[in-house]
């Protein structure tokens, strides 16, 4: 059986004009106006896919977003803590002017495209590479969406041996894996709907 995983990270929390902070696991967000919208164009790019099961975090932002997406298929939506949002540490709620000041430009580089943790951040990358290898193991459903922030979706990667030119995913943003044998590849990552061509069955 073949087996195709969609990542999705969750809505914005911020909209255009407002003051954007650095939001992770301890702040519990809802998805803004704009952040809405996007759960909403997602549900209608997930309109006609199969899918058979969804896993989300407890935020509410994904958990919103994984709502609208999963609402014209009929699935429980089932939480993993893992897929919680990481820990930014002192950098928790502040401006990116702030956060860039403190670990400077190239240390936000280096996480976003090795995904090297910046001094004061509380993150474990082994603790996110194991729980993403355990989950990709324990899938039995052909088709599956999971709803997640950046944060969490780039130690995916790792644990498939995969790898992009950068690790930031976009807000409202999906990456494509397929699975066949045992192996899996990426078809895209990070990638905003409208999609062309739209998803549908393989």
């Amino acid at each position: 059986m073949t087996k195709t995983l969609y990542i999705v990270r969750h809505g914005n929390t911020f909209d255009k004009g407002d003051e954007i902070l650095r939001v992770g696991g301890r702040t519990d967000l809802p998805l803004s106006q704009s952040g809405q919208a996007q759960a909403e164009a997602l549900a209608e790019a997930f309109k006609n896919v199969p899918l058979d099961a969804c896993f989300s975090s407890p935020l509410k932002r994904t958990m919103r977003t994984a709502e609208a997406i999963c609402q014209d298929h009929n699935l429980k939506i089932r939480n993993a803590e893992f897929l919680r949002e990481i820990d930014y540490g002192p950098d928790e709620g502040k401006p990116e002017q702030e956060v860039i000041a403190r670990i400077g430009e190239q240390a936000l580089q280096d996480w976003e495209v090795d995904t090297v943790v910046p001094n004061g951040w509380n993150i474990d990358p082994k603790y996110y590479r194991t729980h993403w290898a355990k989950f990709i193991a324990s899938l039995e459903s052909p088709n599956t969406v999971v709803v997640t922030s950046n944060g969490v979706a780039r130690f995916l990667l790792d644990a498939l041996s995969l790898t992009v030119e950068t690790r930031k995913m976009k807000t409202g943003g999906v990456s494509k894996l397929n699975e066949v044998n045992g192996n899996w590849t990426l078809q895209y990552w990070g990638v905003r709907p409208p999609f062309d061509p739209p998803l549908e069955a393989e």
